[in-house]
């Protein structure tokens, strides 16, 4: 991996983008920027929007910084709900999801360590609605996904789940 050594600014609007119908991804700081210590995603959230089923990461803690509108995530048994300025941090091997839980758009910027993740969400703007991609997916990530759980949450906190 190779650190970058020079200043870089990191504009609004610049870098790849994805849009899963109401959950998004900017990637903003890869790995190979970093030595593969953490990587930054920028998440635009559509409102009353959940980001994914309840999942839990086997590698990676996720640290999540709200810019903007409401953060709501289920952290284990705990349900929280963050707003501007605030940070929600998921560690590693805990089950956990999250949403939009306002009205208005919410904006988080992710903080992934180590780095690596961000690459699964490029890898799964491919794969669509495969599900049997997404579980090998899953399974190259030690990522542990319960599909099951997107009409629970989705009822328990008024979600949509996004279709993209």
């Amino acid at each position: 991996m190779t650190h970058r050594e020079e200043p870089t600014i990191i504009l609004p609007g610049h870098g790849e983008f994805f849009d899963f119908g109401g959950f998004g991804v900017g990637w903003k700081i890869n790995g190979a920027d970093s030595d593969g210590h953490f990587s930054v995603v920028h998440h635009p959230i559509a409102p009353f929007t959940l980001a994914a089923p309840l999942h839990r990461h086997q590698n990676e803690d996720e640290y999540s910084y709200v810019i903007e509108g409401t953060l709501g995530a289920l952290l284990g048994d705990d349900v929280v709900e963050a707003g501007p300025g605030s940070w929600v941090y998921k560690p590693r091997n805990q089950w956990h999801t999250f949403w939009n839980a306002g009205d208005t758009p919410c904006r988080i910027i992710e903080v992934i360590s180590p780095a690596g993740f961000e690459d699964y969400f490029r890898q799964m703007t491919q794969v669509g609605g495969d599900v049997q991609a997404i579980i090998g997916l899953n399974e190259r990530y030690d990522l542990d996904m319960d599909f099951d759980s997107v009409p629970t949450l989705c009822e328990r906190f008024g979600l949509r789940y996004p279709e993209g």
